[in-house]
């Protein structure tokens, strides 16, 4: 929710036609920690002589006005230095956290609000409001056509003709506008057109549920049933949770006869489940010509929650994503009878590629500028429970690169696989196909390798990693070499020099950067939204969370969402949907997918208050 060590055999001339130049392949940093490191030394010393210089001339002004012996001086240059340092790096810098935020102008309709949400007879409206929508089986397929052309997507019109019914305030007061024929965007007007308005956006489809396995649900998948406690099917956390719980809001606001001064725009995608390529992508045109670029004060999809650890509660947007490449290799070999096989057909050619990859995965590095070392602040700060060693030596990584180094061990030794999510960029080969009959030789092999990128890298440094790794392997099993659209020769030799091809392509077309990076302390929107979770837990309806602490820290989403098409909507884009991690009972994209009835409740309740505060904040335009 990621650069190769090899050289590459070609020219450099070859590595610039393709793009290649090392100071871009090397990422956002990926190459240049040790000369950030040594350039932030470098700033802070500087910073240090400067303030010494005045403290400096200062004494020396002193003793100019009025003479006294040296030693009654005591504030020296290194003392200079020691105050230049601690100022910058003093413990309260480690994780700034926010007051919660309040409605203050509206706290009156906020109260109400929650008096009302406490109702039994709310609260099975808005369980029953989830169920209705579950119970509509909107499954997005990779093979859908183009809307209008493939009668699966009309169960799309289904969903929007109960929205319709189940929210008549909202399609009364609000402008509906349907994009590419499924897609719903809602304007709702504020008073003050100076003011930017709020973007709220969620997906209205799910992934499909395998027949196979529908009896392995506690309750059928396409139920919507309310049991007492959880709301159980399909979309239930994944994600009508969050499109009702937005709609639910602003129903239940409009109920209080609350009208706003800030807009607040509501989109909601139909093919987030592969890739939003007929949804998010035509939503973000028709804002982008409706509203404008960075039209919006800030952006909450779908994405992170919160849960307890050691008596607190952790908070994480994510505010960062991870890209994506799907990477297909393909070898093209002669075919023939196998009763004549050369040394290696090309599912063996193939296999040996493969086997290359694997054996040497992209590096996971711990950088400072990266969000997890973020979050990993906020647990230092935060964590009762962390260890004081633990404690010290994320401390310490902050300026120490031994520090540094030895916290990426210590986290590489607790769980390897997890490390490498959240610090690199991973690798899985999810595909394979190749030949027709045992007795012909395949023409062709092929496998297709998923990576999600970091958020430090880029889509041409792993092109150029795959490059680096494969060619000289290609070369030696005599292989001709072509990598995302250009071909690397081996010398003046034609192809009918070769044993057979390798192509390296972007699978599906779906190359995708990471996501730039939302701001996040003492900026606006993010003090907004850190300020609204904490007024949300703190107040929430059931007293196991309200009574304990919470902090909000950056999260980084290792998945893609319909974010990926809005980053010229706005630069605070914040992925959270305000779920707790106890209240989904078996997660998303699995059978008995359920969502917890109180955990729904409390996302109406952000939303909400999300709301309200953004209409009276004065931290933004």
């Amino acid at each position: 929710m990621e650069s190769g060590t090899n050289a590459l055999h070609s020219d450099h001339d070859e590595k610039v036609a393709f793009g290649l130049d090392r100071r871009i392949m090397a990422g956002r940093g990926e190459l240049d920690e040790g000369q950030d490191s040594r350039a932030n030394y470098w700033r802070h010393l500087l910073r240090a002589w400067h303030l010494s210089q005045i403290v400096i001339g200062l004494a020396v002004l002193v003793l100019l006005l009025h003479p006294a012996p040296l030693k009654a001086i005591s504030f020296s240059m290194s003392d200079a230095l020691i105050v230049a340092l601690d100022w910058k790096f003093d413990e309260p810098t480690l994780c700034p956290q926010v007051d919660p935020i309040a409605p203050e102008i509206y706290a009156v309709l906020a109260d109400a609000l929650d008096e009302e949400l406490s109702t039994e007879e709310y609260r099975l409206w808005a369980y029953e409001s989830l169920g209705g929508a579950v119970r509509i089986p909107t499954e997005t397929y990779d093979d859908l056509g183009k809307p209008g052309e493939d009668p699966r997507w009309e169960t799309r019109l289904l969903l929007h003709d109960y929205l319709q019914n189940r929210f008549p305030l909202v399609h009364a007061n609000l402008l509906k506008t349907v994009v590419n024929q499924f897609a719903l965007v809602y304007h709702w007007q504020g008073t003050d057109a100076s003011l930017k308005p709020v973007l709220l956006t969620a997906h209205q489809d799910v992934v499909p549920v395998d027949p196979r396995t529908a009896d392995q649900w506690i309750q059928p998948p396409y139920s919507g049933y309310f049991d007492g406690e959880w709301i159980w099917g399909r979309g239930s956390c994944d994600d009508k949770s969050g499109l009702i719980a937005s709609l639910t809001a602003v129903e239940s606001l409009l109920q209080k006869r609350f009208s706003p001064a800030r807009s607040v725009v509501l989109a909601y995608g139909i093919d987030e489940e592969r890739g939003g390529v007929d949804g998010a992508s035509h939503i973000r045109d028709h804002l982008l010509k409706t509203y404008g670029r960075h039209a919006f004060s800030f952006l909450v999809d779908e994405g992170g929650g919160y849960e307890e650890r050691n008596g607190v509660i952790f908070s994480a947007p994510s505010v960062a994503e991870k890209g994506k490449l799907n990477v297909r290799i393909e070898v093209t070999t002669p075919g023939g009878h196998s009763s004549v096989p050369p040394p290696h057909t090309s599912i063996g050619l193939l296999s040996a590629l493969i086997t290359s990859l694997e054996a040497n995965p992209l590096p996971a590095t711990l950088y400072r500028n990266s969000t997890y070392f973020r979050s990993l602040q906020c647990t230092a700060a935060h964590d009762p429970g962390l260890s004081d060693e633990t404690r010290d030596l994320i401390d310490r990584a902050r300026l120490n690169d031994g520090a540094l180094r030895a916290l990426q061990d210590v986290l590489t030794s607790a769980d390897e696989s997890r490390f490498r999510a959240v610090t690199g960029t991973t690798q899985a080969v999810d595909l394979v196909g190749g030949g027709v009959k045992v007795n012909a030789l395949p023409e062709s092999a092929w496998a297709v390798v998923d990576h999600r990128i970091a958020d430090h890298s880029t889509v041409v440094a792993l092109q150029m990693r795959y490059v680096d790794l494969l060619a000289p392997i290609a070369s030696r099993l005599n292989l001709s070499f072509e990598a995302f659209g250009k071909q690397f020769a081996h010398g003046n030799r034609d192809d009918e020099d070769f044993v057979g091809r390798v192509k390296l392509t972007d699978a599906y077309g779906t190359a995708l950067d990471p996501a730039p990076i939302s701001p996040t302390a003492g900026n606006g929107p993010w003090e907004l939204l850190s300020g609204t979770i904490l007024s949300t837990l703190e107040t929430a309806l059931r007293s196991k969370y309200a009574e304990k602490d919470a902090v909000v820290v950056p999260g980084l989403s290792l998945g893609n969402t319909d974010t990926r098409y809005y980053w010229n909507l706005t630069r605070h884009i914040f992925r959270y949907g305000h779920r707790g991690t106890e209240d989904a009972y078996n997660g998303a994209h699995t059978i008995n997918e359920a969502i917890k009835g109180e955990g729904f409740v409390e996302m109406i309740r952000f939303f909400a208050r999300l709301i309200l505060n953004a209409d009276e904040t004065g931290l933004f335009d």
